[in-house]
């Protein structure tokens, strides 16, 4: 798995597909231009995954996200501060906000476009006070006010956003000064080799290629040029 890391100190069950498609409603109040992703399509999964089987169904692939959360986790712990409240962008269930202690914070808001996603896990199973935001990634600044934040972090949500430098800078302008983003995210070798075997395949089958894994980021941003 190839995950590329940015921190930034401001200092009846049926499939959709998450391309943009003529049937979502139209978005508003989106950060640019680029629909890549229907976002409409994506909470609907989201939120399918979230109740089938009571959940059990969703907690089955928790284990990517822990582990990236665990690795984020490790860098959080190196900051020698104390934040009064954390916002955890994309949180879905809640990997890395179920990780936060109180000495090292009091409290984490989780913001999500899935609400089903974000309610899915009870508050009892965090340490420090929870806050659930049902909101899109995409418009952080319809729901948090500029300059209002100690810290944001992000755990594998950012590569589902349709422009990921306009939701750097909102993430980027919700901060205090000297406020701290931690986020990970696939990279661009992320399954390399099955998208690698699709597309030999389709060629050899079908004379053509058509995409069947979502584009990844392939360079790192410097969220410092923002």
């Amino acid at each position: 798995m190839s995950l590329a890391r940015i921190t930034l100190s401001r200092v009846g069950f049926c499939r959709g597909f998450a391309a943009i498609s003529s049937s979502s409603p139209p978005r508003t109040g989106t950060v640019g231009p680029y629909q890549v992703f229907d976002r409409h399509v994506k909470r609907i999964q989201k939120d399918q995954a979230a109740t089938r089987d009571g959940g059990e169904r969703s907690r089955t692939v928790d284990y990517v996200r822990e582990e990236v959360a665990d690795r984020m986790m490790e860098r959080f712990l190196d900051i020698k501060r104390k934040f009064n409240a954390v916002l955890d962008l994309g949180a879905g269930p809640g990997h890395f906000s179920k990780l936060l202690e109180l000495d090292k914070t009091r409290k984490c808001i989780m913001v999500d476009a899935s609400e089903k996603t974000l309610h899915r896990d009870p508050d009892s199973e965090f340490e420090v006070e929870i806050e659930r935001i049902h909101a899109e990634e995409e418009d952080l600044l319809q729901v948090v006010e500029p300059n209002s934040q100690e810290a944001i972090v992000c755990c594998l949500s950012l590569h589902w956003v349709n422009d990921l430098p306009g939701v750097l800078i909102q993430i980027k302008e919700a901060l205090k000064p000297d406020g701290l983003f931690l986020g990970a995210m696939f990279g661009g070798e992320t399954l390399f080799e099955l998208r690698t075997a699709l597309q030999l395949a389709e060629v050899e089958r079908e004379g053509g290629i058509s995409p069947h894994v979502s584009p990844m980021t392939g360079e790192l941003i410097d969220p410092m040029q923002l």
